[in-house]
């Protein structure tokens, strides 16, 4: 089925096995997770595709919202997972220790491009475990207790990492959040001031962070800067090399540390194995990298890697928990890192990248509701706009552009500030036949649209 192309069998989407399902689902689950933009549900999947339980194949597009670099149910992870389960399923690893996590975390702390000679790797459960886990070991490190963070961001629903998060209508009715948070502009280029040339758009950026130390938290009560070297739900924008120079730069006048959240972007999909390889080569490495999502395939890890200085400065009891580094998650892991190595799987986004790129630049030369196309490797974003003069975000035909896909077989996401863009993360598995497919659906459906 790997291979399949998208094709939709039943008269209606959902088909009635599906419809029935979801109607259990409303019964049982929160109407906050009982969504109505995608009424489907699965029944197995392979590569960068599924069929749900009514004999509809989908192109996933999505990936699980970039977990499924490595595609749905590699059999070969399926295998490590298997033989683990085997032996035990948990222990937690604060009282006993296994060789899995210890391996991982070597393998991790060999391949980070963070700072430090010697580094330190623990792990979490899920994204926003690991940005707040940074976050702890970032202020037990500088004994400061205040945080900057970016409009655009996306760090996680906790408490504090829906504190971090840009866009309220994750956190509507959630708080009061935690004090000592203050948020600084990130380099939306595509959108910076009419007329900035980029030193100058970088420049205006670099001021209003600046700003924060003025009018927010003073320099040296700053324990750390958190930022996405490409934002995710904020629009897919990637971080301007020259502005991330001057980011580092500033942390290391004051003593501040820098983590990149790698949440999404990382495991490859950049085009590097994480995308601060890309700072790094410029000479503005990162104190600490976080991850999940494709980190475990699917299973549920994330890691928190920096240098053994910074690392060691937490005290014993504040990190570590019960499922963290679980046995099932670290073979999981240890195989996925494995396969993404020897099958050069960077280069896999490299090559997807190029493809869409191109298709997506044609349609941008032949379209003019999208205003811009961005990303690095096959992390890709194409920005809907009403007019490309005003730049007015086309809210309403991305909506219906995810619809209109849905309905041929084509799984696409929105995200934005406005929720005018659409973000490519299908599973770097994808082959060039089913690529070629999901461009000319997404094509089709746009055209459908307009």
């Amino acid at each position: 089925m790997k291979e399949s192309l998208p094709k939709i069998i039943t008269s209606t989407v959902p088909g009635p096995k599906a419809e029935s399902i979801l109607k259990r689902r409303d019964a049982a689950v929160p109407k906050a997770l009982c969504g109505t933009i995608y009424p489907v549900v699965i029944d197995k999947g392979e590569g960068a595709v599924f069929q749900d339980v009514d004999g509809n194949i989908f192109l996933d597009w999505i990936g699980g919202v970039g977990v499924l670099n490595a595609g749905y149910s590699d059999p070969r992870i399926v295998d490590a997972v298997q033989k683990q389960a085997e032996r035990y399923f948990h222990t937690i690893f604060n009282i006993v220790a296994h060789e899995g996590y210890i391996e991982l975390a070597e393998k991790l702390n060999a391949i980070m491009p963070c700072r430090g000679d010697e580094k330190r790797t623990y792990f979490a459960n899920s994204g926003a475990e690991c940005d707040e886990n940074a976050i702890k070991v970032a202020k037990a490190y500088t004994r400061r207790s205040n945080v900057i963070c970016f409009t655009g961001a996306f760090h996680g629903r906790t408490n504090l990492t829906m504190a971090l998060t840009a866009k309220k209508s994750y956190a509507l009715g959630m708080g009061p959040f935690p004090a000592g948070i203050y948020r600084a502009p990130y380099p939306y280029m595509y959108r910076a001031p009419k007329g900035y040339t980029e030193e100058e758009a970088i420049e205006y950026y670099l001021e209003g962070l600046k700003k924060v130390f003025d009018e927010g938290a003073p320099a040296n009560e700053v324990a750390c800067i958190i930022l996405e070297p490409l934002q995710g739900e904020g629009g897919f924008i990637p971080a301007p090399i020259e502005w991330v120079k001057a980011v580092r730069k500033i942390c290391d006048e004051n003593g501040i540390v820098m983590i990149a959240d790698e949440v999404q972007c990382g495991n490859c999909r950049t085009g590097k194995y994480f995308a601060s390889e890309y700072w790094k080569e410029a000479g503005a490495a990162p104190d600490i990298i976080t991850t999940a999502k494709s980190l475990g395939a699917g299973v549920p890890i994330s890691a928190i890697t920096g240098s053994a200085e910074i690392m060691d400065a937490a005290i014993p009891g504040t990190i570590g928990g019960t499922y963290c580094g679980n046995p099932l998650a670290c073979a999981s892991a240890l195989k996925t890192m494995e396969i993404m190595q020897e099958e050069d799987y960077a280069g896999k986004a490299r090559h997807i990248g190029e493809l869409v790129n191109k298709k997506m630049h044609e349609m941008q030369d032949k379209y003019e509701v999208i205003g811009d196309v961005r990303g690095l490797g096959a992390m890709i974003g194409i920005e809907f706009v009403k007019d490309r003069e005003t730049k007015e975000p086309a809210t309403e035909l991305v909506s219906k552009l995810i619809a209109a896909a849905f309905k041929k077989g084509l799984l696409i996401e929105g995200a934005g500030t406005y929720n005018n863009v659409i973000r490519f993360l299908a599973p770097l598995t994808m082959t060039d036949e089913q690529t070629k497919r999901g461009l000319e659906i997404f094509e089709e459906a746009l055209l459908e649209v307009m």
